[in-house]
């Protein structure tokens, strides 16, 4: 039998057509945008994008196989991040939909200056075969096959980005320094820009800020706060009557109501993701006292931060160990706390005997957990509960005109110093000029700048110790005026009222009342701000 015998296979090359060949039938018109950004919003800037506009224009039509398809511009915005530059991320749009073969840009530093953003977007358009052309370092991203250069080129857009936002921080930090700082009116309400350039008072804006001041002492949540305000059409810095918690809380605990301004709260991470950091002492913050007129005294403002604080650390109705928000449809919840597991009471009803409902206060623990963390907590009747308070603050309240006399004194003598120490500082420090200054006078006369250096630098010194301490004396001075403030407030809150309480005063209650700790079934105490605990029996 014959055997078929197989042919070797034969190969034929085909030879590649020239370039010049492949391009037959495809489009040779080139579609090209270009890309161009300015920093600032200023007019001068401006300038530079509308005459950036017209000559990327001119350049596209000045090409006969250039067609123009758009000229991207981004006004006042900044290059470090691309989510912040619409015109850009609408131009990659552009490119991913094929609209796009070259984009001309005059710099890496207008089309980014974000060194990982730069080479990211450059690889993602050179894969879809777009060209990016630099003018300025004669780049072009097809023809370029190492990254080298765009690499480098992207590196020093990102430092001069760096190196300006360092500047700009750092005349920041020196205005801060210097007690200089522009106020946020639209954010801010209750001031306006004076002609002087200085924080003007909005009279009726004003009244809206001591309003929520008021009605936040007076026991009121911020959710409730809100829906006053906006009940009786107040409006807030936006100018609309649509009031949120956040708008309260902002308020309650802005500085600059006090008419003192507290600079670098927040400060930003970095100049590329613009992340907005709290201040937690890793940057110097800066206190310029007595900037402005101010709205709110400082005595009302250190008893709402107070306030807040002790809202912040009550306990959470759900579990004995939980944080919780305050609620403030009765004074005294969050200030009656069990004796025996510290856990916060709660006020709930019981069936009485007649078919109604009787108030009484029970352990939040003892109700969630029984008896397996609180055993022996009693329940408390609100009638006595509330007799218990009245008891405790009639007791406070009934002191003699003599024994106030007293008191009002050692306010005045321990509280409020004659300032005589700052007194003589200051003569101190003054005596201390005069000696420089007739010593610079000698110096000039004699001619003769070197001769006096040790003395100079020794009363230079002795100044600069002097004037710490009187910067230290008026602090001090400023902390026991405000102590004072505070002592003052209560006892003319008490003279201004019957020395007897006969009914359970709210507002009275939530201004004077700071703990009610309930002992055991027939001890009560209760402390009463600026007096010590008193233990009432028999009312439990």
């Amino acid at each position: 039998m014959e055997t078929t015998k197989i042919r070797e296979p034969q190969v034929t090359v085909i030879p590649a057509k020239p370039k010049d060949e492949t391009a037959v039938g495809q489009r040779k018109i080139k579609r090209v945008a270009a890309y161009c950004r300015v920093s600032t919003d200023d007019d001068e800037q401006l300038t530079s994008y509308e005459a950036q506009c017209d000559y990327y224009t001119k350049l596209i039509s000045s090409h006969e196989d250039w067609k123009p398809v758009k000229v991207f511009a981004d006004e006042g915005i900044t290059g470090t991040q691309a989510k912040k530059r619409p015109e850009f991320l609408k131009m990659i749009r552009y490119c991913r939909q094929g609209k796009i073969d070259i984009i001309l840009a005059k710099s890496v530093s207008r089309f980014a200056r974000n060194t990982v953003e730069s080479l990211q977007y450059v690889r993602e358009l050179r894969a879809l075969g777009i060209a990016v052309i630099f003018e300025k370092e004669a780049l072009n991203t097809l023809e370029q096959k190492d990254e080298m250069l765009i690499t480098i080129f992207s590196w020093f857009a990102q430092a001069e980005s760096e190196s300006i936002s360092k500047n700009v921080t750092w005349g920041v930090r020196r205005s801060f320094e210097q007690g200089k700082f522009s106020m946020h009116y639209a954010t801010t309400l209750g001031y306006e820009k004076g002609e002087d350039g200085q924080p003007k008072i909005v009279p009726e804006e004003a009244e809206t800020v001591r309003l929520i001041y008021s009605l936040f002492l007076d026991g009121l949540t911020y959710r409730k706060i809100a829906e006053t305000l906006s009940e009786r059409g107040l409006k807030n810095a936006k100018g609309d009557t649509n009031w949120t918690h956040s708008n309260i809380s902002s308020i309650l605990q802005n500085e600059k109501y006090t008419g003192d301004a507290l600079l670098q709260k927040t400060f930003v991470t970095d100049c590329i993701t613009k992340k907005v950091k709290k201040n937690n002492g890793e940057l110097p913050m800066y206190l310029v006292k007595d900037h402005h007129e101010a709205i709110i005294d400082r005595t009302t403002f250190n008893r709402v931060q107070t306030e807040i604080a002790r809202r912040t650390s009550l306990r959470k109705p759900s579990t004995a160990d939980e944080k919780g928000k305050y609620s403030g449809k009765y004074a005294l919840t969050g200030l009656v706390v069990c004796g025996e597991c510290g856990t916060a009471y709660r006020r709930i009803t019981w069936d009485d005997k007649n078919g109604g409902k009787v108030p009484v206060w029970r352990c939040v623990n003892r109700l969630k957990n029984g008896k397996k963390f609180c055993k022996c907590s009693p329940t408390v009747y609100e009638d006595r509960l509330h007799q218990a308070v009245m008891d405790a603050m009639n007791r406070v309240f009934d002191v003699e005109a003599d024994v106030k006399s007293v008191l009002r004194e050692s306010i005045q003598t321990v509280l409020l110093p004659d300032g005589q120490r700052l007194t003589e500082l200051e003569k101190k420090k003054a005596d201390l000029n005069k000696e420089i200054g007739d010593l610079l006078d000698r110096s000039f006369k004699e001619n003769d700048y070197t001769r006096y250096d040790s003395e100079f630098k020794r009363l230079s010194d002795e100044l600069a110790a002097v004037s710490k301490q009187i910067t230290e004396e008026q602090e001090r001075l400023n902390a026991c005026a405000e102590s004072a403030a505070n002592v003052k407030d209560i006892l003319d809150d008490i003279e201004s009222r019957e020395f007897r309480i006969d009914w359970f005063d709210d507002a009275l209650v939530r201004h004077s009342v700071e703990r009610v700790t309930i002992i055991d079934k027939n001890t009560i105490r209760v402390k009463v701000t600026g007096a010590e605990d008193i233990e009432i029996k028999g009312t439990a």
